[in-house]
């Protein structure tokens, strides 16, 4: 019996790759299939009770006929939808939005992508075998949670990644350290706070960065909403001026390398929201002090900062963001992994965000060094579907045969 293959696979259901099957599926005769459970690092690795940061229009997943908007999910089910956005309803605006465009999905696990001479060669869970032209990789950050060096030996009750505990109340009436200054770290900070446990947060920064403040919005007002619009651009990444080229991609990837760096630092630097200030009042804050060493101390972990001063408590919350290195995704062949080229765990991507594998395409914070920041957010979508669209339409899927592997 010959082997199924289809033009198109997917993998992921977050915000990029149902975005990317909406889009892909306006494309005439194109065979798409998209694996992964919707919206499954939403639901399983962020915090009961978070809000999104982003704000409105940055929020919205894009799809090509602007018809499964935030707008329209309320429109549909009745949701009133607050600003900013609770997680649990961006939730299911994002699975209201995967009945939409991918009412197919394949919830079973991608175990493995390999090269094949058609293209590529997956296997699933279950042992079904079946060929793809070309793969969209789309699984978000799960993979990439760092935890400093400091933290390797602990065990995992003592100390944790912010994406590995979906509900804070089990820390009620515990001593918890939470390491980190940007909104993972804060926002997190001020739930434990609000379920009942003593808090503290530890920051390397000399400062607190806090978005939306009072000075913004103030000289918002005085700009006027076309000056605003002029300076900061819908997808919400990056300050004034520097918005528009975060949201332009294309442009950005002119510039050299340096300056790149030098924007993507600017733009992404951790910071929390405006509306956190309040919940963190009675939050004790250090801030330009970081953590030399820690050990277990029975059923606690004693910590030393580098300024000599030690506290004991239950468990250490990381909130210390994610580092990419696509080596780490386990359904890819070490032999794939090999040939695709990389610069410090990122791929090097091109036009339609192919890597150096040819037909393999890689979505979302991956795609960062390659097409900037704004890669890293549900925002991103926008700009990514439609750069793989075009891409996929106008070289047509069957054009990947044997020099996928050249």
């Amino acid at each position: 019996m010959a082997m199924t293959t289809c033009d198109v696979t997917i993998i992921g259901a977050g915000p990029y790759g149902l975005s990317a099957a909406a889009h892909l599926r306006t494309v005439k005769g194109l065979e798409v299939r998209v694996f992964g459970e919707p919206m499954s690092f939403w639901k399983h690795n962020m915090p009961v009770g978070m809000f999104l940061r982003s704000n409105w229009t940055a929020t919205q997943i894009a799809d090509p006929n602007y018809a499964l908007t935030l707008e329209a999910y309320k429109t549909a089910n009745g949701n009133h939808l607050s600003h900013p956005v609770p997680l649990d309803r961006f939730i299911q605006y994002g699975l209201w939005y995967q009945r939409q465009a991918a009412p197919d999905l394949d919830q079973r696990k991608i175990a493995r992508v390999e090269s094949h001479p058609n293209g590529f060669r997956l296997i699933l869970e279950d042992g079904e075998v079946f060929n793809s032209r070309r793969v969209i990789i789309a699984t978000g950050i799960r993979s990439f949670a760092w935890r400093p060096p400091e933290f390797e030996g602990l065990p995992p009750w003592l100390a944790s990644h912010t994406s590995e505990n979906r509900d804070l109340c089990r820390f009620a009436g515990k001593q918890v350290l939470v390491i980190g200054g940007g909104q993972s770290a804060l926002e997190s900070a001020a739930l434990l706070r609000e379920v009942g446990a003593e808090v503290e947060v530890v920051a390397r920064t000399h400062r607190i960065h806090w978005l939306q403040g009072w000075t913004s919005r103030a000289l918002h007002h005085q700009m006027g909403k076309f000056t605003s619009r002029l300076l900061y651009a819908p997808t919400d990444v990056g300050p004034a001026g520097i918005s528009q080229l975060m949201a332009r991609p294309e442009l950005l990837r002119r510039l050299p390398r340096g300056i790149q760096d030098l924007l993507w630092k600017r733009s992404v630097r951790p910071a929390g929201a405006r509306w956190l200030v309040n919940r963190l009042q009675n939050v004790s804050i250090r801030i330009g002090r970081s953590v030399v060493s820690v050990g277990p101390v029975g059923e606690q972990v004693k910590v030393r900062l580098d300024d000599g001063s030690e506290r004991t408590v239950h468990h250490v919350l990381l909130g210390t963001g994610y580092h990419v290195d696509i080596a780490k995704y386990d359904f890819l062949g070490p032999e794939l992994v090999r040939w695709i080229r990389r610069f410090n765990g990122y791929p090097c991507l091109t036009e339609g965000l192919e890597a150096s594998v040819l037909g393999l395409h890689i979505l979302g914070a991956p795609a960062a060094w390659s097409f900037g920041p704004l890669m890293q957010f549900v925002s991103g979508t926008h700009y990514a579907s439609r750069s793989l669209v075009r891409f996929i339409a106008g070289r047509g899927a069957t054009q990947v045969g044997d020099e996928t592997t050249t």
